[in-house]
């Protein structure tokens, strides 16, 4: 019986502390935490995201997510997503795909 208490305890505090270190590694996004290196699904907005935020949606990446920050800043927020054609890098194609993921 106490093998079977002190195996348990063991595996419960493993547990715990795994759960923990995952913790570490996630924050917050719309009201829900999400792993740091989890793609967001939800609709992501293009004139009030950081690059860090944009880099995780499906479809874009540090470089393009850069880019529209780049874009943003020297012609200001975005009218609609079609916009987003004039960033360097984003073509119809790319922009078919991330679109359902953003919103202005």
């Amino acid at each position: 019986m106490f093998k079977k208490t002190l195996f348990f305890l063991l595996a419960l505090g493993f547990a715990v502390s795994a759960n923990a270190a995952m913790f570490g590694k996630m924050h917050r996004h719309g009201g829900k935490a999400v792993a740091a290196t989890q793609t967001i699904n939800a609709k992501v907005n293009l004139n009030q995201t950081g690059a860090k935020e944009l880099a995780k949606v499906k479809g874009l990446g540090p470089k393009k997510a850069d880019a529209i920050i780049a874009y943003r800043k020297d012609h200001g927020n975005f009218k609609s997503l079609n916009d987003l054609i004039k960033v360097k890098g984003i073509g119809e194609k790319r922009l078919t795909k991330i679109k359902p993921n953003l919103t202005v």
